[in-house]
C-alpha cells in the first residue's frame, strides 16, 4: 500500500510559522534583559567554571556583576564567614568605599549604608576572624580580607586586587578570585575619589550565593564591633 503523501506546505503556512518563531524568541530576550538586578542567576554563576566541590558568590553593581570563587581549601573560616554574610543579605546597599587606581578596591563595611562618609571603613559585622594565611599571592583579581593591625580582626569588609601586590602576601588572607567581571573592578577603581580614597558617587552593591535570595535588609548587627578602621595597606 502506497503511503499517503502530505500535501506541502503553502508559503503562507511557512511564513505563519516563522512570525510565529521569531515572536517566540522575542519574548524570551525581552524577558531575560528586563529581568532586575537581584535576579539570582544560574549556579555556577554567570558561565563559571562547574568543577565539582567549587563555590562561588556574586557581587552586583551599576557598573555590571562580579562572579567570585572561593578557597575553601586555603582560607574555610574566611569563605564560610563571606557566604553567610551574603547569604543573609549583610552586603546589599554596602558601597565600595576605598578605591586606589593601581593597587585594589575594598568594601563590605555596613557604615557605609549611611551618609555619614567619615566612618566608612570601620565597621564589620560585631565579631572578628583569625587569620588564614596562606601561600596563594595577592596578584590581580584576588579577593583579600581587610583587618585592621590585629592580624586576627578581619570581619566582613574584603578587598580585589587589580594589580599584582605581593607585598601583601602573609600578612592578609587570600580566600577567593575573580572569575568573572574584572572589567567591572576596572571601572570602580577609577571613580572620582575623595582624600579618603572614597569615591565621589557611592559604588553600592548587592551579593548572594547560589541558594540564597538578595535581601535588602542586614541580618546582623554591627554593635560593639570596635571601630578600627579596617585597610589594606
Amino acid at each position: 500500500m502506497k503511503r499517503a503523501r502530505k500535501k506541502p506546505r503553502s508559503a503562507k503556512t511557512r511564513l505563519i510559522t516563522l512570525t510565529l518563531a521569531l515572536i517566540a524568541i522575542s519574548a524570551v530576550t525581552v524577558y531575560l534583559l528586563t529581568q532586575p538586578p537581584g535576579s539570582q542567576p544560574t549556579s555556577p554563576p554567570l558561565g563559571a567554571s562547574s568543577a565539582p566541590g567549587e563555590e562561588y558568590a556574586w557581587i552586583t553593581t551599576k557598573f555590571g556583576t562580579i562572579v567570585i570563587r572561593f578557597f575553601p581549601q586555603e582560607a574555610p573560616r574566611h569563605v564560610e564567614n563571606f557566604k553567610k554574610l551574603a547569604s543573609q543579605g549583610f552586603y546589599n546597599d554596602t558601597t565600595f568605599h576605598r578605591v586606589i587606581p593601581g593597587f585594589m578596591i575594598q568594601g563590605g563595611d555596613p557604615n557605609s549604608k549611611d551618609d555619614d562618609r567619615s566612618n566608612d571603613g570601620t565597621g564589620g559585622p560585631g565579631y572578628t576572624v583569625n587569620a588564614e594565611f596562606n601561600s596563594r599571592s595577592h596578584t590581580r583579581s584576588i579577593v583579600s580580607k581587610a583587618r585592621s593591625r590585629d592580624p586576627n580582626s578581619a570581619g566582613s569588609q574584603f578587598f580585589i586586587v587589580v594589580k599584582d601586590s605581593p607585598h601583601l602576601d602573609g600578612q592578609y588572607t587570600v580566600f577567593g578570585e575573580i572569575v568573572r567581571g574584572m572589567d567591572v573592578v576596572d571601572q570602580v577603581v577609577v571613580q572620582p575619589r575623595d582624600s579618603n580614597d572614597n569615591p565621589l558617587s557611592p559604588i553600592r552593591m548587592m551579593s548572594g550565593v547560589p541558594g540564597s535570595p538578595f535581601s535588602s535588609a542586614s541580618a546582623c548587627s554591627t554593635s560593639g564591633y570596635r571601630t578600627t578602621r579596617a585597610r589594606a595597606p
